[in-house]
């Protein structure tokens, strides 16, 4: 872990004003790309969608099952069977009614009471249990951010349960949910192929994270970042309801594909899990154990810190090849909608925006952190997501 600084000087993500927009935007944006999927022309041009009426959005009976589904999923959490208990609420979330999980508006109304209690507990935290990069003093900023880096209740860690488990177990479930309304709505006897793939593909990658979900105690969002808004709406809303985007919208604009066309789309998501879990399995079997036999043909630049910078494997090809290979991996998620619309690749474009930002971070904080180790690796490794590419 990080040792926080007193104060955060350094504001990103466009500092107070930049954080006071985003928690309206990012919930306007989750609103605006469902309500789009729904139009029979989801093109850009069909601005703005018909806006629903707030009794649509709140039905306290709804809310009721999604808190049922969180604390469920909580319960899971707390079962001391490892693996075993994601496994069960994932098979076992089909006894909560799909379709209520779809209201979009509740999640977000949760993760907004979620985040304004963590934001009131972090007041009274001791100043070692504070984040680095969200003790700035600012209200606004630090409330987006997160102020306390991992609260608990009692040992219930809420930063690393919220996560992985509600929002990618309910990523799953609402895919489930648009596979079956296909169905429904098509009069089919089966899913279509384009249908089948997003479920596979995206199945694969959830069920990869919570197996090796022991390996998100290494990312940013776990070491650096505060849990707040940002953090808490992403993992309940933006995750489930952003990333099944493609599924919801098979749904109303069904694509038919061949098999060739198909094959290649599988072939081109296992070249990008390949390079993602393979990465990432080398950094992972690296830190858990650098004297490890089978990774002595690895070799590394030392730093002060006493840990060592990969410069030969995955690492020495590019500086951060699970990017490389979650990018792959997103745009083999949208090919089967086809090319009608933009839309379903909404979440390959936002995820390169999003990768390239997150570098931009990991950069400045490992300049920071290794010094002149960091500008040798940097030298010797001088390309970043995408192979010759700066």
């Amino acid at each position: 872990m990080e040792k926080p600084s007193s104060k955060t000087k350094e504001l990103e993500f466009g500092g107070r004003f930049g954080t006071f927009m985003l928690i309206f935007l990012l919930p306007a944006t989750v609103l605006y790309l469902l309500l789009m999927c729904k139009q029979d022309d989801p093109s850009l041009m069909n601005f703005p969608p018909p806006l629903p009426t707030i009794e649509s959005l709140w039905e306290a009976k709804v809310f009721g099952v999604f808190l049922l589904w969180f604390f469920f999923q909580a319960l899971f959490y707390l079962l001391p069977i490892g693996k075993v208990s994601w496994l069960v609420a994932i098979g076992s979330s089909w006894i909560i009614n799909l379709w209520v999980r779809l209201k979009g508006g509740l999640s977000a109304a949760f993760s907004m009471v979620l985040s304004i209690y963590l934001y009131i507990r972090s007041l009274k935290a001791p100043e070692e249990d504070l984040a680095p990069g969200g003790n700035s003093g600012y209200l606004v900023y630090d409330f987006f951010t997160g102020h306390e880096l991992n609260p608990r209740i009692g040992s219930f860690d809420l930063k690393y349960f919220c996560e992985l488990r509600p929002g990618l177990i309910g990523w799953v479930v609402i895919n489930l949910a648009m596979l079956l309304a296909e169905m429904k709505i098509h009069n089919q006897s089966m899913p279509s192929l384009s249908m089948i793939l997003v479920n596979s593909f995206q199945l694969l990658y959830v069920v990869d994270a919570l197996w090796n979900e022991e390996a998100v105690l290494t990312t940013m969002d776990i070491i650096h970042d505060g849990f707040g808004f940002m953090l808490a709406f992403g993992d309940l809303v933006w995750v489930p309801f952003v990333y099944s985007l493609q599924a919801f919208y098979l749904v109303g604009h069904p694509i038919a594909i061949s098999w060739p066309v198909a094959a290649a789309i599988t072939i081109l998501n296992c070249i990008g899990y390949y390079i993602f879990r393979s990465a990432n399995s080398q950094k992972n079997n690296f830190r858990r154990n650098p004297a490890d036999p089978k990774l002595s043909y690895l070799k590394v630049i030392p730093t002060a810190t006493g840990k060592g910078l990969l410069v030969t494997g995955w690492w020495g090809f590019v500086r951060h090849p699970n990017y490389l290979g979650d990018i792959i991996m997103a745009l083999a998620w949208s090919l089967p909608c086809g090319f009608n619309h933009i839309l379903p690749y909404f979440y390959v474009i936002y995820f390169i925006c999003l990768l390239v930002h997150r570098e931009a971070r990991d950069e400045h904080h490992c300049k920071k952190k290794y010094g002149l180790a960091w500008e040798r690796y940097c030298q010797r490794v001088p390309y970043r997501i995408f192979p010759y590419i700066y």
